[in-house]
């Protein structure tokens, strides 16, 4: 792969499961960046939210100023994709009562599939027709929220027992589950997809 064919992915790096999305990107031959500061944001062409605690993860984008410059990274139409916590963080809203950042319209009940001791291995229902390679796909689900409902705009791109947990909303995509606990880099080559369609178009 020509270095020009590659794009720079940044994994938020404040609290979670950053380091495997890190080694993912790595797999599947392009860069990857920790992002810990909100400079770096310019410094990248798509960014994953991973999972953790969400609400520690939340206080943090607080605390270090990243609501501002996320919602303008999200503007500028560059790719995020956020996998279980960072599912809820882009959510519009959480039945909690509790607001994401708005970024998908989706409603999300926080570990609606079990505590930590409930984590199970499932595969999980790919649609086709969506460059995903395949209708199965090996998922991790550890704390894992549930989306309740979806927006009007919003595709549904995977299911598991009849409910979506893969999902896209524009240049937003979101994951119930952990793709980057497996060997199956589909999911992350369909988002870096996703990143080099945004900067096609930006080109042309």
């Amino acid at each position: 792969m020509r270095d020009a064919e590659k794009v720079t992915v940044g994994v938020l790096a404040l609290q979670g499961a950053f380091r495997e999305h890190i080694k993912a990107i790595k797999r599947s031959g392009h860069n990857a960046l920790e992002v810990r500061t909100v400079e770096q944001l310019n410094e990248i062409d798509g960014l994953i939210i991973p999972g953790g605690e969400s609400t520690t993860i939340n206080k943090l984008l607080v605390k270090y100023g990243f609501r501002k410059a996320l919602d303008n990274f999200y503007k500028s139409s560059k790719p995020i994709f956020g996998t279980c916590a960072g599912l809820i963080i882009l959510s519009k809203k959480v039945t909690d009562n509790k607001f994401g950042l708005g970024y998908i319209d989706i409603i999300v009940d926080r570990n609606a599939y079990g505590r930590q001791i409930d984590s199970f291995e499932e595969y999980v229902d790919l649609k086709k027709g969506q460059n995903l390679n395949g209708s199965k796909f090996h998922a991790v689900f550890i704390r894992a929220p549930k989306i309740k409902e979806i927006g009007r705009k919003v595709e549904e791109l995977g299911s598991y027992k009849n409910e979506v947990v893969l999902a896209r909303e524009g240049n937003v995509l979101v994951c119930a589950f952990h793709p980057e606990l497996t060997e199956d880099l589909r999911i992350h080559q369909y988002f870096i997809d996703m990143i080099r369609k945004s900067k096609y178009h930006k080109k042309s």
